[in-house]
């Protein structure tokens, strides 16, 4: 397996502002995405995944924004995001270091599936947004550093046994196997603009457009649309285009070639949007 050095990592805007993070993948695990990060600067817009989000606090203390509370976490703690779920995040206080796993659904529901015993019709769910578990918090980091070690090597199946252990603890202690997640309910217009913008997504869209789609007017629309996904037009569009751009990045695609693909102005465009997203460049992102 491959890792990108941290010098390479270096953001030199961000570690001027005092912010260093280091971002690699391993393939192997449904292209499970890691992040090791300090920051005292950057906060994130807010945004979803396709994958999970859990992090574990070593230093600091980062607040955020989900499930349409604020929150706080601090040393010990563990948060989790689910998928498709809004959040943001920044320091509190003097800033916080922190260590983060992007697990995609198919890997946390083959380990819910060996937790459970049984087959599971989704993958798991957590009702906590952060979790007080200085043990599962220890384990979370030290397998972190188990899989990138930049002086010392692993082997896989040591990375793989404790990947599989951890995921497994954390599903074990603090996931809802079969209880449902909250939904956020979505009117048949607001649905029509969301498939709409969807599909069109290196195009530009016009206000007007999309509130005729929805069949209402548009200081209308705006208020439905923020009320039904948690975010403006403007700003599930963004989401979306930074969605997409992963993947195509994550595919190889040039920096340059993603932004005209998914609908940005130009190549600084993309590394704005996707930097406050990602916490990474957009060629960072596609080196891992």
């Amino acid at each position: 397996m491959s890792l990108v050095s941290p010098e390479l990592s270096l953001d030199p805007d961000q570690r001027d502002a005092g912010d260093v993070t280091h971002f690699w993948r391993v393939p192997r695990h449904h292209g499970l995405d890691c992040l090791r990060a300090t920051f005292r600067r950057h906060a994130y817009a807010r945004h979803t995944h396709e994958t999970y989000a859990v992090a574990a606090i070593l230093s600091g203390c980062e607040t955020f924004f989900h499930r349409g509370e604020q929150h706080y976490a601090g040393p010990g703690a563990v948060a989790v995001v689910c998928p498709d779920e809004i959040h943001d995040g920044e320091p509190y206080g003097g800033g916080f270091e922190y260590r983060t796993f992007y697990p995609s659904p198919e890997l946390m529901q083959e380990i819910a599936e060996d937790v459970a015993g049984r087959p599971l019709s989704r993958p798991p769910w957590f009702r906590h947004s952060v979790m007080h578990d200085p043990e599962l918090a220890l384990a979370h980091a030290e397998l972190h550093v188990c899989l990138c070690r930049d002086d010392s090597w692993a082997s896989e199946m040591e990375q793989d046994t404790r990947l599989v252990d951890y995921l497994a603890r954390l599903i074990a202690r603090w996931a809802d196997l079969d209880g449902l997640p909250r939904v956020r309910g979505c009117s048949k217009g607001i649905a029509r603009v969301r498939d709409y913008l969807d599909t069109h997504l290196g195009q530009e869209a016009e206000l007007a457009e999309l509130a005729r789609i929805a069949g209402l007017s548009r200081s209308h629309f705006i208020r439905a649309f923020r009320k039904e996904t948690g975010l403006t037009p403007h700003a599930y569009l963004l989401d979306r285009r930074f969605r997409a751009a992963g993947r195509l990045l994550g595919q190889g695609e040039s920096p340059g070639d993603v932004a005209a693909a998914c609908g940005f102005f130009d190549q600084s465009h993309l590394n704005r949007v996707f930097k406050a997203r990602m916490g990474v460049t957009p060629g960072i992102f596609r080196a891992a």
